[in-house]
């Protein structure tokens, strides 16, 4: 039975899918080999059309104002497209934007899709680019009607009909399309339909048991792909997750860093099932803080393998256990603590320190719990301190015209969040504005220095 493709463009007042509308589509039905039904219309985006779009693509508002709105065509969008996979050069741009102007109208749109520059980048190794312009050249495809939707679908057409000529080229189609797993993979409440749905894009994921509960939290810069390569492992967690999720969910980030840190602040909050406690062999020891019977706040030394590891207040991680004890005895000159209530020293009793009146009595009861606290709260921040400037990381974010912000300071995580591409990063108060607070931790502080380490050309802007 042969495959129908619905090879689809569409023209767009910008970028960005969620706040940018469609302004043309074009749509023609394929079955590999011929052409069996064709559309195109005009859309009336309900908004201006910028000039640079009119420039680009020659539609202007006049054009537009008469013709359907997008829900006048949805329709036949679907139906058009019903049983088919979604073809598109950057095929992740055209769906999105459908699929958002779907979303709009309270509608989910699903297809399967293959999207031909990646196809021909598969088949077609060693060319200069892999645009339509370029592929158009390669192929000698004549497109008199560039940046039209009907134009673009026809040129697309061309190059899908020359690569699928051969046969090795249809079987990598078909990986792309299925991303190299069977129905027979998928739990048996999830569709192939569901992960086809998924977005190719960086972020963080969850899986949902029956009631509804999230029993599993991940990030991956193609969160599609890393969901499918769940489901076609052999592992102890594969075979849990293949019986009990029921719905995946995602958040898009955009930047690796903020998928780690979000993913890391989620763990914590949902505390999911089927997630183990991240385990780091560089570095198996970490001090802890807890409070103990008289309400004194004190530091331990625990293995990070420990099966309580994720009820513990981990505030930092070592290669070696003498580093762990370099670090609290660090903190006891600085701050005058007692090393007792550092786990230190074994003996019962006053600590050594305190014979020498280097310790102001909190290990016999002689200071307040309320007094020890405040220099112990303080040495706490220290311990988890590994940053010597204050800065700022910017990243990209979850469009093209977006960038993602990170904030550093005074050895700590302090906020994370988005800003537009057009507004000065150079300014701080501005920097500040689009960021969400949060509270970092070892955990964050560690996501943060090791991506730091792997991008080291990452922007980074100290005050």
């Amino acid at each position: 039975m042969k495959k129908k493709y619905a090879i689809i463009d569409v023209e767009t007042t910008g970028g960005k899918a969620s706040r940018d509308r469609i302004i043309e589509i074009a749509i023609v039905i394929h079955d590999g080999t011929q052409i069996l039904e064709s559309w195109e219309s005009l859309i009336n985006p309900e908004t201006l059309i910028p000039w640079n779009i009119t420039v680009l693509t020659g539609i202007n508002d006049q054009m537009v104002a008469d013709a359907p709105k997008f829900y006048e065509v949805a329709r036949k969008i679907v139906e058009l497209t019903e049983g088919a996979i979604f073809v598109a050069h950057n095929a992740r741009f055209d769906y999105s934007f459908v699929g958002e102007e779907f979303k709009r109208l309270g509608y989910t749109y699903t297809r399967k899709q293959l999207c031909t520059l990646r196809l021909a980048r598969q088949t077609l190794p060693g060319l200069y680019a892999y645009g339509l312009d370029a592929l158009s050249r390669h192929f000698n495809i004549h497109n008199h009607a560039r940046h039209r939707a009907m134009g673009d679908v026809q040129a697309t057409i061309k190059v899908l009909e020359y690569i699928l000529q051969h046969e090795d080229n249809r079987e990598k189609a078909e990986l792309l399309i299925n991303l190299g797993i069977k129905e027979a993979m998928l739990p048996n409440n999830l569709s192939l339909e569901v992960i086809h749905s998924l977005p190719e894009a960086c972020g963080v994921y969850y899986f949902h048991n029956e009631p509804g509960e999230v029993i599993y939290v991940g990030k991956s810069i193609n969160i599609q792909k890393r969901i499918a390569e769940h489901f076609a492992d052999k592992t102890e967690k594969a075979r849990k997750l293949q019986e009990q999720v029921h719905d995946i969910s995602f958040e898009i980030t955009g930047s690796e860093l903020l998928a780690l840190i979000h993913e890391s602040f989620e763990i914590k909050r949902l505390l999911p099932g089927i997630n183990r406690a991240q385990r780091t062999r560089s570095f198996p020891y970490a001090v802890h803080a807890y409070r103990n019977e008289q309400g004194y706040l004190c530091f331990g030394i625990t293995e990070t393998a420990a099966k309580n590891r994720r009820k513990l207040d981990i505030i930092a991680e070592f290669p070696k256990i003498s580093s762990a004890k370099g670090r609290l005895s660090s903190a006891r000159e600085k701050f005058g603590l007692c090393e007792k209530l550092l786990n230190l020293s074994p003996n019962t009793g006053p600590c050594f320190h305190y014979h020498l009146q280097q310790c102001t009595g909190a290990c016999v009861g002689i200071e307040s719990p309320e007094m020890y606290n405040e220099r112990a709260q303080q040495a706490k921040e220290y311990l988890c301190q590994i940053f010597e400037h204050n800065f700022f990381i910017i990243d990209q974010g979850r469009e093209e015209e977006e960038l993602a912000v990170v904030l550093v300071e005074d050895g700590h995580l302090r906020g994370y969040g988005y800003l537009e591409r057009s507004e000065s990063v150079a300014d701080t108060h501005t920097l500040r504005g689009a960021l969400k607070p949060v509270s970092g931790n070892a955990e964050t502080n560690r996501i943060i220095a090791r991506f730091l380490s792997d991008n080291p050309k990452i922007e980074v802007l100290k005050f």
